[in-house]
This record gives structure tokens, C-alpha cells and sequence, in this order.
């Protein structure tokens, strides 16, 4: 087969194409011309596009011009990290790059439990009072339910932060009515009453002034519209001289 001089529209320059050779050649004369990686070369004539292994119907003559399509850019390095999809994370992972609160489970009557515990969880200060608590949930002596209550409360707001998924707080539910057994009521069909959420926000932050440990603060802090769970800050008060 004869041998043609063609023209590669991508950078300027003419290029020896000799057809008794394997058009893969040709390909590694474009890269020396133009810096395109083989693998990201792409070459295309009129009616037709090269191939690797054989030139095929393409009718070739001196002087045509081939299209090339292809980037000579630097190929990006591979990630030290590597990217993880939605489908292959974790349910820690998941909770963690979605950033979306954690729901509780409804055991029967349990709204007003569950607004107190997200009400409590979304006060930074008692989150950090719960992670320097030590206590565990078997205890002795008159306050052994504080203890209980308390170290429930923890245990469900470190597993708020593993999951995705809602939890059913069925231990603290336990504790709370062994501890205020109003809280234990049921109905004429045996079904658990539904409470006050305050009466129970009231009960619980009793039971946490007894067992977490107080810090001392510069600022003065005003927890209102607590069933809803919103903090106000107020500005930093001045000293007194």
C-alpha cells in the first residue's frame, strides 16, 4: 500500500502516513507531534474514524486533513484518599457526611421523652458535661436512678453520632419509669398514657444537676423555648470591680 502525507488538524504539521505499517504506528507519530497520550487519542476522517488494528474502507490521498480529537494536559494525579459513594459508606460514615440530626424511635406515648432528649441534645454544653461522665447504669443507693437516667441519656446521645438510622430509646424509657412512675401510666387498653413534655424536661434537668459535673463559664447563657431546643445567647456580661 502506497505511503501519503497528510495534514492532523490539531496542532499544524504534516505527517508521513505509510499504510503498510499498523495504523498504531501512525498513532505514536501523532503523540510525538502533538504530546496525546495513545489512549487519549481519537483520530477521524471524513466518513470514517481510525482504528488501532487496521485501516479498513478509509480512503486516504496526499494532503487530506485528519481531525484529531484529545487532550495533551497532565493526566490528574491519583488521590491520596480515595472517594467513597454514598452507596459504599457506612451508616457511621453516611451520619457523618449527611450532617442530618438523628431521629428516636415512638414507643407508644413517647413524644414528650423524645422532645426532651432532642431538646437536651442540641445544648453543646451538656453534650460535652455527658462525654466527661463516667457513670455506668448499675448503681446503688438513693440515687442510683439519677445515675442511670444520666448514663442513659449519654449512652443514646454517643450512638446519636454513629448512625443514620433512628434509635429506639428503650433503656432510658425503662430507667425514667422506675425513676417517676407517673411517667409509667397506661390507659384502660394497657397502652402507655401520653405525659407533659415539659413536666418531663423538668424532671430529667433535676436528675442532671445531681450528676453532671458544672462548669464554669464566662458567658450567660438563657435556654428558652426548650421544647423546640433553641439556644439564645446573650452577650458576655461585665465584670464586676
Amino acid at each position: 500500500m502506497p505511503q501519503y502525507t497528510v495534514n492532523v488538524k490539531w496542532r499544524k504539521g504534516n505527517v508521513e502516513l505509510n499504510t503498510e505499517e499498523t495504523p498504531m504506528v501512525f498513532k505514536s507519530q501523532r503523540f510525538a507531534l502533538t504530546g496525546v497520550q495513545l489512549a487519549r487519542q481519537k483520530g477521524m476522517v471524513k466518513r470514517g474514524t481510525l482504528k488501532d488494528d487496521e485501516w479498513g474502507n478509509i480512503k486516504l490521498k496526499h494532503g487530506m486533513t485528519l481531525l484529531m480529537m484529545g487532550s495533551a494536559d497532565v493526566l490528574p494525579e491519583e488521590p491520596v484518599v480515595r472517594p467513597v459513594f454514598v452507596e459504599n459508606m457506612t451508616e457511621e460514615q453516611l451520619a457523618s457526611a449527611m450532617e442530618l440530626p438523628r431521629g428516636l424511635t415512638r414507643l407508644g406515648h413517647t413524644c414528650y421523652m423524645n422532645a426532651t432528649v432532642q431538646c437536651i441534645r442540641s445544648v453543646p454544653e451538656l453534650n460535652e458535661a455527658f462525654k466527661r461522665y463516667s457513670g455506668a447504669l448499675r448503681a446503688l443507693g438513693e440515687l442510683a436512678s439519677a445515675q442511670c437516667i444520666t448514663t442513659a441519656l449519654r449512652d443514646l446521645s454517643a450512638s446519636k453520632d454513629k448512625t443514620s438510622t433512628s434509635i429506639p430509646p428503650i433503656v432510658l424509657l425503662q430507667f425514667l419509669h422506675v425513676a417517676f412512675p407517673q411517667f409509667a401510666e397506661r390507659g384502660e387498653q394497657g397502652h402507655y398514657l401520653q405525659q407533659d413534655a415539659n413536666e418531663c424536661w423538668v424532671r430529667v434537668m433535676r436528675v442532671l444537676q445531681q450528676k453532671l459535673e458544672a462548669k464554669k463559664v464566662t458567658l450567660k447563657w438563657r435556654l428558652t423555648r426548650t421544647l423546640q431546643g433553641h439556644l439564645l445567647r446573650q452577650e458576655q456580661l461585665p465584670s464586676k470591680r
